[in-house]
């Protein structure tokens, strides 16, 4: 459907905003079955220049916890929800963001609740958005469960970036490795070649092994990159089959040194997701389905199905957890306390608290251990071939002489 902006008068006097429909003749319709009059009404061009592209969720993280902030303002200051998201749709930063909130005006203005409108666009708000503001709707704290969503969101991506800090500095310095073992290859040591053939004498080893490196990398550089390109894609490919996907999880929470690292981080998503979810009133079978589809880990998605089967049978939550590796004592304590004594959001929310401190003591503590190992690698592949380059050299120096 085509989107026109409108300006027009109302009982509220005037007022604006963007309106999807089939036509003008359409639009203009549906205005005036709200009871307003146009002034003016133009459709909005979109081109592939205009149009927003995007790859992943189309609102940053932070755009999106600063609009759950002002919108739990707003409605402590009586503004009513619409009138809200009608401010909010003009003055926030995200495009994506406002496209979605005018249509969602428009489904207000139509008489359909929050929950029902932001649940049609998926790609912004979450499942877990959606089943929050649902509750909140039904409670009438809506302003509460929105500070509560921010609060998550914010929890959520400190941790996240934590992660990201702690793996990015041993991917950069094995990128920069890789690069500089390739320019050596190609560019530096072909230069030498010839003089060590007029040298004529035995090469060492070392020297035999990256001047073969070295031509092998001039004949097959594409090769490198298309091997390269293989792993990417096969581990996309992975990832986007569940069956595979289980597997990968499985060996990135095994990995030494980082492993650990993940497994609390993963811990520290899915029980601060289920607190917030329990926090707003949320069934307890349907906050689990929520989490099994959001926690990005396919061996706790497995695990939280069987516990959500269990339930459903008059089991504890706990009963497959405890049997399973991914989660230690302390969850499934604390869980079952929370259970026993109809306190598990609270139980949830201090294991959340827990493995989110751990995760950023234990990527302080990787990223000291791990900044002298990296440069130690690095100055090491150097160091062969610089080498390999040097003794040789050193011999004709001598044989000079």
């Amino acid at each position: 459907m085509a989107r026109f902006k409108y300006e027009g008068r109302g009982k509220a006097g005037q007022t604006s905003g963007v309106i999807a429909g089939t036509s003008k003749r359409d639009v203009i319709v549906k205005l005036q079955e709200k009871g307003l009059r146009i002034t003016k009404i133009e459709e909005l061009q979109e081109t592939l220049l205009t149009k927003e592209i995007s790859i992943g969720s189309p609102v940053k993280l932070q755009d999106f916890v600063i609009y759950l902030r002002q919108f739990s303002t707003l409605l402590k200051a009586g503004i009513s929800v619409v009138d809200a998201t009608n401010i909010l749709a003009r003055q926030t930063e995200s495009k994506a963001l406002g496209k979605a909130l005018f249509d969602v005006e428009e489904e207000l203005r139509s008489g359909n609740p929050l929950s029902a409108a932001a649940a049609k666009h998926k790609k912004i708000f979450s499942n877990m958005f959606t089943n929050m503001v649902k509750a909140g709707e039904a409670a009438g704290n809506m302003d509460e469960t929105l500070d509560r969503l921010a609060l998550h969101y914010e929890k959520q991506h400190k941790t996240k970036q934590k992660i990201i800090s702690a793996l990015a500095y041993p991917a950069v310095v094995g990128i920069v490795a890789i690069a500089v073992v390739i320019f050596l290859l190609v560019a530096v040591v072909p230069t030498f070649v010839d003089m060590f053939q007029d040298f004529g004498a035995e090469l060492p080893l070392i020297t035999k092994f990256v001047l073969g490196a070295s031509e092998w990398m001039q004949s097959f550089w594409w090769l490198v990159i298309i091997f390269i390109l293989l792993i990417f894609a096969g581990i996309a490919a992975m990832k986007s089959q569940p069956s595979t996907k289980y597997y990968l999880d499985a060996a990135a929470l095994r990995m030494p040194i980082f492993g650990k690292m993940l497994q609390k981080a993963a811990l520290a998503r899915m029980t601060r997701t289920l607190s917030s979810l329990f926090s707003s009133s949320v069934p307890i079978l349907q906050a689990i389905s929520i989490v099994e589809s959001i926690v990005e880990n396919e061996v706790i998605s497995r695990v939280l199905k069987e516990s959500r089967n269990a339930l459903e049978k008059g089991h504890s939550l706990t009963e497959p957890m405890r049997d399973h590796w991914v989660f230690p004592p302390l969850v499934t304590q604390m869980i079952a306390i929370g259970e026993e004594t109809g306190s598990l959001d609270e139980m949830l929310s201090k294991v959340a608290d827990f493995y989110e401190d751990e995760v950023e003591q234990a990527t302080d503590r990787l990223k000291s251990l791990i900044e002298p190992l990296m440069i130690i690698f690095l100055a090491g592949i150097v160091g062969v071939v610089v080498t390999s380059i040097l003794v040789p050299m050193f011999d004709i120096f001598n044989k000079i002489n």
